[in-house]
């Protein structure tokens, strides 16, 4: 039977819109039939535009019919989590008190994906300003997994995650601050990539923490994640956080040979307190891993065992600066969550903010001695599964925990250190995804992809999807 075209990768579809074999107009068709099927059900997007996007299309269509090929994204249809800013278009952040913004203009990632061609179809759903890892938005309603629609798909950027495994898109961005490009990631299924702080630009995105966030692929495929990569990374002059190095060519550097590599074990942190079903999963994936010719070491870190104070100080001080006008003003239009973390977030001091800030300098250097050592830390994406909508806490191994510190647990040290992380799938536990954390030294994407793509191709049954019409008849 011949794969929908809503189900294709970026890979896939690009030399078959380059040599005019598939029109972006049906590309586009199908993956808005497929968002209208389906997002009642998973609340993906707060907003679709078909008309805008089927425009795009048709444009990207008349262009390639004339010789004007663009590139790998041309005519590809995405969905982007409503936190980037797009010119003369309302952008929500998720939240009441944006609902009407207009933005001015595009930000730097919507920019360049606009001169790449792509075919934008809606804004996704989010967390209430980024501000969460379940997705669970009052003003917008919860966004809901694919694999089982009781249960989060994890967060922020769980829209994204969602429309990527559900097949409502063919790629997506995520931002992360403390995990929320693969905690999604990993709930749903699919790949998502935390990059080198540095390494995107987060201009006219609407910050959390400007000192941890992040902005990053969130595709079906490992080989999509290192492509749309290529499209977003570099320096942007507009935004100072940027380092000025020249981007490298991610996808034909996907072997798959690892051999003789070594990978990095962190016990004591990235294994303590992990469902056993979890753990199980993720040392068959190490085991696999070694059997392709890469070596295991155990390593210390012993500076993260202050990683998830620091990641709280540090979020929580900036994001109530950037917050501080409107909890002043407007703290009765957040959702009750939210606006319990901002009250939260006022607590910290100076002196906290910078004894936080003087663990960070003492973590970057201690990871930057362990991958002068290993190529790699690998460890589970999440501690346990993710927990049904509205429960405040997850289950590992029969035991309760708060689930925003579990969720974000074993991410965090990555924003905090600001290397490249990316979550793949690595298996399923009572019938939902597992991820498997690959982490490599500031800038050495194309070695986390590498890795990553190495598992991939070795286990394409994880790879699979939900079957969302038994999935919504239940």
């Amino acid at each position: 039977m011949e794969q929908p075209l809503f189900q294709k990768t970026i890979a896939e579809l690009a030399p078959l819109i380059k040599s005019k074999e598939i029109s972006p107009v049906d590309i586009t068709k199908s993956v808005l039939n497929q968002a209208k099927d389906y997002n009642a059900q998973i609340n993906a997007f707060i907003s679709i535009d078909e008309e805008k996007a089927l425009k795009a299309a048709k444009q990207a269509e008349a262009e390639i019919s004339q010789g004007i090929y663009k590139g790998t994204l041309h005519g590809i249809p995405l969905a982007l989590k409503d936190i980037l800013h797009f010119e003369n278009e309302r952008v929500t952040f998720g939240s009441k008190i944006h609902q009407s913004f207009i933005s001015s203009e595009d930000a730097t990632v919507v920019s360049k994906l606009k001169k790449a061609g792509i075919t934008f179809t809606g804004k996704l759903n989010l967390h209430e300003y980024a501000y969460g890892p379940t997705n669970n938005n009052p003003h917008y309603g919860p966004c809901r997994n694919p694999w089982n629609i009781e249960k989060i798909p994890g967060g922020s950027s769980g829209g994204s995650a969602a429309v990527v495994a559900a097949d409502l898109t063919i790629a997506s961005l995520g931002t992360d601050t403390a995990g929320s490009v693969r905690i999604p990631a990993s709930a749903c299924g699919i790949v998502g990539l935390k990059p080198t702080h540095g390494r995107v630009s987060k201009y006219g995105c609407f910050l959390l923490s400007w000192s941890l966030d992040h902005i990053g692929p969130m595709t079906k495929t490992v080989e999509d994640t290192a492509v749309l990569l290529e499209y977003i990374a570099g320096y942007d002059e507009k935004d100072p956080t940027t380092i000025d190095k020249p981007v490298e060519n991610y996808a034909s550097s996907l072997t798959g040979d690892i051999k003789g590599k070594v990978i990095g074990i962190e016990e004591d942190y990235f294994f303590n307190t992990v469902d056993s079903n979890v753990k199980q999963l993720v040392e068959a994936a190490i085991l696999q891993l070694e059997s392709l010719g890469a070596k295991v070491e155990l390593v210390k870190i012993p500076s993260l065992k202050y990683s998830e104070y620091t990641e709280y100080i540090t979020f929580m001080a900036e994001s109530a600066t950037i917050h501080r006008n409107n909890f002043m003003n407007q703290l009765d239009q957040y959702g009750s969550d939210v606006q319990h973390l901002l009250k939260f977030s006022n607590i910290p001091s100076a002196v906290d903010y910078l004894q936080g800030q003087q663990v960070r300098t003492m973590m970057i250097k201690e990871f930057a001695t362990v991958f002068s050592q290993v190529d790699v830390l690998i460890s589970p994406t999440l501690p346990a599964l993710p927990p049904t909508i509205g429960d405040e806490m997850v289950t590992i191994d029969g035991k309760e925990y708060p689930a925003l510190a579990s969720l974000i647990r074993l991410t965090s040290p990555g924003n905090l250190v600001g290397i490249p992380a990316v979550s793949i799938p690595c298996g399923f536990s009572d019938g939902l995804p597992v991820g498997l954390q690959i982490m490599g030294a500031a800038f050495q994407e194309k070695e986390v992809l590498n890795f990553a793509y190495a598992f991939e191709k070795s286990n394409p049954q994880f790879t699979r999807k939900p079957n969302l019409k038994e999935l919504l008849t239940n």
